[in-house]
């Protein structure tokens, strides 16, 4: 099976964990798939709250209306992707830029629902750049406070997130404890959001290999 069937597969799988109601839906390739699934019942929900742009146009483009969080209230589920998770459930998110939207959908869901191919299954996080939002004006002072944490930020240059703000990606860490670098990088003053999802981890992980689709969590 090829990485675009699995993504195929782990998001048809997820369509499982939609009920009806309203639904948190996420950003990226593998989430692409699940919004073309979601189409097959979107009879039965009342609509979406997307973390970014790009998914709200896909949603709209199928007929699914799309809501503000603040109009929506507390949701059941969110559907979201990763760039890598580990055994605990614990992410790495905001490859595509939407990590700050991602955490607070997730934030404001009973149940977050991680669909990934097992390429993104590590035993250690950190190989994959970590995404770190920041207000434009603190962009060289968290970079200096990032290093002194001993990753290696670079600034992505050319990208303004939906909010309007920038991104470093901070390569060579090895995350050995990612609540605890969470809740320090979250602390450095001008970050926006951090994209390790550990203090809300996922609640269920999806994976898609050859041999299928396992589930880990409850």
């Amino acid at each position: 099976m090829n990485q675009d069937s699995k993504k195929a597969a782990v998001a048809e799988a997820a369509i499982g964990y939609v009920s009806e109601g309203i639904i948190g839906v996420g950003t990226g390739s593998t989430v692409n798939h699940f919004i073309e699934a979601l189409s097959s019942v979107k009879a039965r929900i009342d609509g979406a709250v997307s973390s970014s742009e790009a998914s709200t146009e896909r949603l709209k483009a199928l007929g699914i209306p799309v809501l503000d969080l603040n109009q929506a209230g507390p949701l059941d589920i969110y559907v979201d992707g990763a760039d890598e998770a580990n055994e605990h459930l614990h992410l790495i998110k905001g490859g595509g830029g939407a990590l700050t939207r991602e955490k607070i959908i997730a934030a404001a869901s009973e149940k977050f629902v991680c669909i990934v191919d097992d390429t993104k299954l590590v035993d250690v996080l950190g190989a994959f750049p970590l995404p770190v939002e920041v207000i434009p004006m603190a962009r060289s002072y968290v970079a200096r406070q990032l290093t002194a944490l001993g990753g290696r930020p670079v600034w992505r240059e050319d990208f303004v997130t939906d909010n309007g703000n920038l991104i470093l990606d901070v390569h060579n860490f090895q995350i050995v404890d990612p609540p605890s670098l969470e809740s320090r990088i979250n602390d450095i003053v001008g970050v926006v959001a951090v994209g390790i999802f550990a203090r809300r981890p996922a609640d269920v992980l999806l994976i898609a290999g050859d041999e299928g689709v396992r589930k880990m969590g409850p």
